[in-house]
């Protein structure tokens, strides 16, 4: 009785330990030899072998054992149906040799049993619903005359069960890992720098930064007007580097409201404040390993400054609500289109913050400067945006002549925009200059004149409604964001942009 209670013990530990492997990591023969390894020490099963079977070569092939050499692994081949391991997995049931030296059916293909006498081999398959996919062996020395072959099969059977589930893990694990890495590498191609427009000096310079920059550690920020492509560069430099397998998150640091900054960008605790059901990882714990592009970040507050400092200068945070100090091995990349020198004599952004951002500055040359790109660019979304509308629309040489002579204040951006608009609403094949909007047509200084009427007439229309909706509000300016569909810190922006001020009987 305590005998057989100690067996089971062992059976249930075994068992226990094989789980803890399995489940510890996806490297497969590692976990598959501890496995085994498992076997011999709690139920002195020896020469275990996991055998998978290889849809290319339609064999099984062990690819873990335990008391075999690298020499004997390769040799244990079987095509289905040759030999016991053969057999199990064609027939889908146990097999159990009681004495391999007396089996003429037991081929020895590793050539692991010198001497084959006294020595069973037991052999289950290794089914997923109903597939076998593998088949687990041992060699059994009974020295224990109480166990029967029938527990070890019922044993060996669990084992095989928990090792089919994780197959088929690995597996989707595998084919996950290959299509990122796919996807990794198709990125990495779209974002190389021969596939960025630009042979302009102006671009060629910002080329040789991005190649001298990539492959060290140093934070970068990208200066230039809004539509230059800084995001394309940042991009760029993530897949140059060593960390093109990392993750690459953007964020804009002027997108999101100033109370959730803090929790996107850090992560949040559970309960740390209403609505905070779960934690939550922010962008600088997602990005761990590769690169975080901080867009816009002249808009970041100054009251969160200090924590990108601290991440920046010693790799740590804690989330919002938090307590643990949580380490990241992140790369910083900015970018703005704000002078953030002025910024800094203003008090609105942080001395330290700056200089730290400011080891590589990249200055982004707006549209207007790097005019003999324009030809190749208009080329480049004419192509794209035919191919996207099963179209063939073309330009005429004086349509091209107007598009490279335009200023382009909206830069890359607005010209892709504009030849997008062209071929959509094209009703021919062929753009001429009076199928061009009004405001390409006009001489240059008359369309910035045009433009120019337009935005003020723009500002005029919102400082009216603005206005309109802190009347209505009695002057509570988080009333009056949500009534516009804008965010608190916008409108602050707004009233101060547009002279508004709080009635002083309101104050």
């Amino acid at each position: 009785m305590a005998q057989s209670l100690a067996r089971e013990n062992r059976i249930l530990l075994a068992l226990l330990e094989v789980s803890k492997v399995l489940n510890s990591s996806f490297d497969l023969e590692k976990n598959f030899s501890r496995t085994m390894r498992v076997l011999g020490d709690f139920l002195e099963m020896e020469r275990g072998s996991v055998f998978l079977f290889d849809q290319n070569s339609k064999e099984l092939k062990i690819v873990a054992a335990q008391g075999l050499t690298k020499e004997q692994i390769e040799k244990g081949k079987y095509k289905i149906g040759e030999g016991i391991v053969g057999r199990v997995l064609e027939k889908g049931t146990p097999m159990v040799i009681p004495n391999v030296g007396a089996e003429p059916l037991f081929m020895n293909k590793t050539g692991s049993r010198i001497q084959k006498g006294g020595i069973s081999f037991l052999c289950v398959p290794i089914t997923f619903k109903g597939e076998a996919i593998g088949v687990l062996s041992v060699d059994r020395i009974f020295k224990d005359k109480n166990i029967t072959i029938d527990e070890d099969i019922r044993v060996l059977e669990i084992i095989a069960s928990i090792i089919a589930q994780y197959v088929k893990l690995w597996k989707h694990y595998k084919e996950s890992e290959q299509e990122r890495e796919h996807l990794r590498l198709q990125l990495k191609g779209k974002y190389s720098l021969p596939n960025i427009i630009g042979a302009s000096d102006r671009m060629q310079e910002v080329f040789e930064s991005v190649h001298r920059v990539s492959d060290s550690k140093a934070t970068v920020i990208l200066y230039g007007e809004s539509g230059t492509g800084k995001e394309l560069i940042a991009k760029a430099i993530h897949y140059m580097s060593p960390r093109s397998k990392g993750s690459f998150v953007k964020f804009n640091c002027a997108s999101i409201p100033e109370g959730l900054l803090e929790s996107e960008l850090f992560g949040h605790e559970k309960g740390a404040f209403t609505g905070a059901i779960t934690a939550r990882k922010g962008r600088f714990e997602l990005a761990s390993g590769g690169t975080i592009l901080l867009d816009e970040i002249g808009d970041l507050p100054i009251n969160l400054q200090p924590k990108i400092l601290r991440v920046l200068q010693e790799r740590e945070f804690e989330r919002v609500g938090g307590e643990k100090t949580i380490k990241v091995d992140v790369r910083l990349l900015a970018a703005t289109s704000r002078n953030l020198e002025d910024l800094v004599s203003k008090g609105r952004f942080r001395e330290d913050l700056f200089y730290r951002l400011n080891v590589v500055p990249i200055f982004m040359p707006p549209l207007r400067e790097r005019k003999e790109d324009i030809p190749q660019l208009v080329e480049f979304f004419l192509k794209k945006y035919n191919e996207e509308n099963n179209k063939e629309v073309s330009f005429s040489p004086e349509v091209l002549r107007i598009l490279v002579d335009f200023n382009w204040p909206g830069n890359v951006r607005e010209l892709e925009n504009t030849i997008e608009r062209l071929v959509v609403m094209s009703g021919t094949n062929n753009i001429r200059p009076s199928d061009l909007p009004i405001s390409l047509k006009l001489p240059s200084h008359e369309g910035l004149l045009q433009r120019e009427s337009l935005t003020a007439g723009i500002q005029d229309i919102e400082k009216s409604s603005i206005l309109d909706a802190l009347e209505k509000t009695g002057w509570i300016q988080a009333k009056a964001a949500r009534m516009i569909g804008l965010t608190p810190r916008q409108i602050g922006y707004k009233m101060k942009k547009y002279g508004l001020t709080t009635p002083a009987g309101l104050q």
